[in-house]
């Protein structure tokens, strides 16, 4: 089972990395870190780089892709390499999925319109630009296609999928061997949940962290 999970320039690390903790376990994986040129790819926080070392085109026909979000996805989603690729992976795929703002690549490739999706909550109008309805949820399976919400949501997704791949048992022990039982300190993971004055607060923290790029 081949496994793409997308870089660009500007995505959110934990993004790709959260579901690939998850999918590497999975039995007889093999996971492909990949992007339009091989190489170390820098992520949105401007210190931390991963490295791609797969080209697009080595990978024409993966059984699952994953594209990641971030700062970068808008330059992403106007990326015709990185678009024809998808278009075409995702016609062979058993599973296309998506992480936060990763969605909206999926969107600019034409493979949401008329379904229901999901992407970080700050960006909820874009994806609905293309003609995707926005669903607050961890995460929406429409057919093959999973979009999960922002960042820490992949590591949701993915195990959904390792259960739809291999089981729920499977899918148990993975999230045992990575001791995934989140229990924050604060019920403020939404913004269904947090006050107005912590959303303008998260507003003003991703604002700051974009403009940094």
């Amino acid at each position: 089972m081949q496994i793409a999970i997308l870089l660009y320039e500007g995505m959110t690390a934990l993004d790709a990395i959260g579901p690939y903790e998850v999918l590497r376990l999975l039995p007889g994986a093999t996971v492909h870190f990949v992007a339009e040129t091989p190489g170390p790819t820098r992520t949105d926080s401007g210190f931390l780089s991963l490295v791609a070392d797969t080209a697009l085109s080595e990978v024409a026909q993966p059984d699952i892709v994953l594209l990641p979000g971030g700062p970068g996805t808008f330059a992403a989603a106007s990326n015709e390499h990185i678009l024809n690729w998808l278009r075409t992976a995702h016609a062979t795929t058993r599973w296309t999925t998506s992480v936060c703002t990763g969605s909206l690549i999926l969107g600019a490739a034409g493979l949401l319109q008329g379904l229901h999706a999901t992407t970080h909550w700050l960006l909820h109008a874009a994806l609905e630009r293309f003609g995707a309805t926005y669903t607050p949820e961890r995460y929406v399976q429409q057919g093959k296609i999973i979009t999960a919400a922002g960042v820490s949501a992949g590591i949701d997704m993915a195990l959904f999928l390792a259960s739809e791949i291999a089981g729920d048992e499977t899918a148990q022990a993975i999230q045992l061997a990575l001791e995934y039982a989140p229990h924050p300190p604060f019920n403020t993971g939404s913004p269904q949940q947090a006050s107005a004055e912590i959303i303008e607060r998260a507003q003003h923290l991703l604002s700051g962290s974009n403009s940094n790029k």
